[in-house]
């Protein structure tokens, strides 16, 4: 069954400051660049893309919060953006999202019951969701800038967490994921500064995650193909941000099933 694992899940409390950190780093990688800055790790966006995207998804995100929705909305323009006139506004118009963001946090009930696309129908999806959102543009706008991006332990491994256990559910705007099918095939990925670890398990039907923590060496034995590395370095990967042939990874058992993996989980 794909829940959030209790093992590696963060209180709200500390996502809800995760956000506000999270921004206020990505605001400080844009001082003194241009916005016109192309972003490698998001083909096609600029920094301008980036920052518009992820202001838009904090206050698109808080107002389905503050809405409650039982079902899903009728449509995706959600909330008022309050788009800056002038490129020059977007750091402060970035840095306010974050601030609505918060505004929201503090006045919802993360218990409370609340439709999401994902495996956690509450409130709190929305607050997790949003970090991550936030967490992974904002290294993308580190890198643009010839910043290299750190990410907390922690943090990261509730990441990889979310984007795994989530990931079956969002073949309505990821298509290929309804591909991600097989014959009880299994992938191991594990964390090596921590214990944390997850095992995927490809179905006719579709695929299911697991938590695989504390000695992982029979799950590593057993399963079909793994890698290895620390949870900064997974959380990198399964958003596509790291080729996972690089010195950051150790890989194990049949490359064609990760290949297949990787083909068609872009979230």
């Amino acid at each position: 069954m794909n829940v959030p694992d209790p093992g590696l899940t963060s209180s709200h409390v500390t996502r809800r400051e995760a956000v506000a950190a999270e921004t206020a780093k990505f605001v400080a990688a844009l001082a003194g660049a241009s916005l016109a800055t192309p972003v490698p790790s998001c083909p096609g966006w600029t920094l301008l893309d980036v920052v518009r995207h992820t202001g838009s998804v904090q206050r698109r995100f808080s107002a389905l919060l503050r809405e409650g929705f039982q079902e899903p909305p009728r449509s995706r323009e959600i909330g008022e953006l309050r788009l800056p006139d002038h490129e020059d506004g977007y750091p402060e118009w970035l840095t306010a999202s974050a601030a609505e963001a918060d505004e929201t946090f503090t006045a919802v009930d993360p218990d409370a019951p609340m439709w999401a696309w994902g495996a956690d129908q509450h409130a709190r999806f929305w607050v997790r969701r949003m970090l991550f959102e936030t967490l992974v543009h904002r290294t993308d706008a580190e890198t643009a800038v010839g910043i290299r991006p750190t990410v907390d332990q922690g943090l990261a491994a509730d990441g990889v967490d979310e984007f795994l256990v989530n990931l079956p559910f969002a073949a309505s705007f990821a298509p290929e994921v309804a591909r991600l099918r097989g014959q009880d095939e299994t992938l191991l990925f594990r964390c090596t500064d921590s214990e944390a670890g997850w095992l995927v398990r490809l179905r006719p039907d579709g695929f299911g995650v697991e938590p695989a923590h504390g000695d992982t060496t029979t799950a590593a034995a057993s399963a079909d193909a793994a890698v290895h590395a620390a949870a900064a370095d997974l959380l990198l990967l399964v958003y596509g941000r790291l080729d996972r042939r690089s010195d950051a990874f150790t890989v194990y058992g049949d490359h064609d099933l990760l290949e297949r993996w990787f083909a068609h989980s872009a979230f």
